[in-house]
């Protein structure tokens, strides 16, 4: 029988902080992992590792760690501290006996196993989703909804995007290896690679010399999606910290002009140092200050990208806390943001021109439907493809509608 791994206070006590302040104060976890990681440089990769993966591992499934234990979630440290006992139970691990360890005295007991049965036919209970998000799937995606709930508890593998800028795919796994970092190619495209395990890739030369960029595999297939050709004008209207416009510059060979626009301008500022070490020099950043921004683009653009703001759920494999921080308010909102963009940002499109609209959303309401709204109220658009990664599938969620101006 293999042994359980030791238990130490301050991990244990790291991983408490970390639920306080994710749920306490609405920070996602990864900010408030990396936080206490800044804090507390002596720790080492394994304790690092230790911290992370059981903060993720708790925010995943903590309605049914709750359920287990037969209380209300609670923020006090106490109780905070008798949920991670059920959690390491809950993973198979047996509670450490000695004195030190008296805050799982109440705990010990409990038959995990038997109170899971009472649950499991549940899928908001089993999958550990809120009710009202587990209704909205279930009313959006039908038959399918249980084996996305399932498929979103499982961590997200890390994908590189090979920036064919400046190597090759095959090059590129080369040089990975070289620096311990074993990796496959993806065979959804050819750029893309996964890495058979997790490692902090920010460090590696290869990232350091711009050979790569971590994007989601999913995410990798919407600039090719746009159809672009080296030499055109193509906007990137919502582009955040520009992971898609870095590889439309890759697509267009660096020839033509990428306009990268964003209502934060900071994330434009980021784009730009990624750009360098890239080594893009086709995009121009912009920050959309007021309407006059869009005004001045329209009829102007042989393509458009719409990476519209969404709910998320589609990536609640890499992050979990979306399940938490999402209310019902804040979607009617983001429907709303996503009507208004695709209704004013297409004016930048000229006759002829095509547009991706896409998301990270798994919902009908934030994609198909939305494209059906915007096609009704605009004729002189046509719908030409459409495609949805589910979470069940081999990537996270995405959608993506190519869109022509005729």
């Amino acid at each position: 029988m293999s042994q359980s791994p030791r238990l130490h206070k301050n991990l244990v006590a790291a991983v408490i902080e970390a639920l306080e302040t994710s749920f306490g104060k609405g920070y996602y976890a990864d900010k408030v992992i990396e936080r206490i990681l800044k804090a507390n440089p002596k720790w080492g990769v394994r304790d690092r590792g230790f911290i992370a993966e059981n903060t993720y591992g708790m925010v995943r499934w903590w309605r049914l760690l709750w359920e287990l234990y037969g209380k209300e979630p609670s923020l006090k440290r106490k109780e905070l501290y008798r949920l991670f006992g059920i959690w390491w139970q809950w993973q198979g691990n047996d509670l450490p006996k000695d004195k030190d360890w008296t805050q799982f005295d109440t705990i010990r007991d409990l038959d995990l196993k038997d109170r899971y049965e009472g649950l499991k036919e549940h899928v908001a209970f089993r999958e550990s989703f809120p009710d009202w998000l587990a209704e909205l799937m279930e009313e959006e995606l039908g038959a399918k909804w249980p084996e996305i709930a399932r498929a979103s508890n499982i961590p997200a593998e890390v994908f590189l995007r090979t920036n064919t800028l400046k190597i090759e795919r095959k090059a590129l796994l080369k040089e990975l290896s070289n620096e311990f970092c074993p990796a496959k190619a993806l065979e959804n495209n050819e750029v893309g690679i996964v890495l058979e395990k997790r490692k902090n890739t920010f460090r590696l030369r290869s990232f350091q010399s711009g050979f790569f960029e971590v994007q989601d595999g999913g995410s990798q297939m919407i600039a090719p999606y746009l159809e672009v050709k080296p030499g055109m004008r193509v906007i990137d209207a919502c582009s955040g910290a520009g992971g898609k416009a870095l590889h439309l510059a890759a697509l267009m060979e660096n020839k033509g002009q990428i306009i990268a626009m964003d209502v934060e301008a900071w994330k434009l500022k980021e784009l730009q140092k990624r750009a360098r070490r890239n080594g893009v020099h086709n995009i121009e950043t912009r920050p959309i200050e007021n309407a006059k921004s869009i005004k001045r683009l329209h009829n102007s653009a042989d393509r458009l990208l719409l990476d519209v703001p969404c709910s998320g759920t589609g990536v609640i494999k890499r992050n979990p806390d979306t399940k938490w921080k999402l209310q019902p308010e804040h979607l009617d909102r983001v429907r709303k943001i996503q009507g208004d963009i695709i209704a004013d940002y297409s004016k930048m499109l000229k006759k002829g021109g095509k547009m991706v609209y896409a998301t990270c959303s798994i919902l009908r309401s934030e994609n198909e439907e939305q494209v059906e709204k915007f096609l009704e109220s605009n004729p002189d658009f046509k719908l030409l493809k459409e495609q949805r990664l589910d979470p069940s599938q081999w990537s996270d969620g995405f959608y993506m509608a190519l869109v022509e101006r005729v």
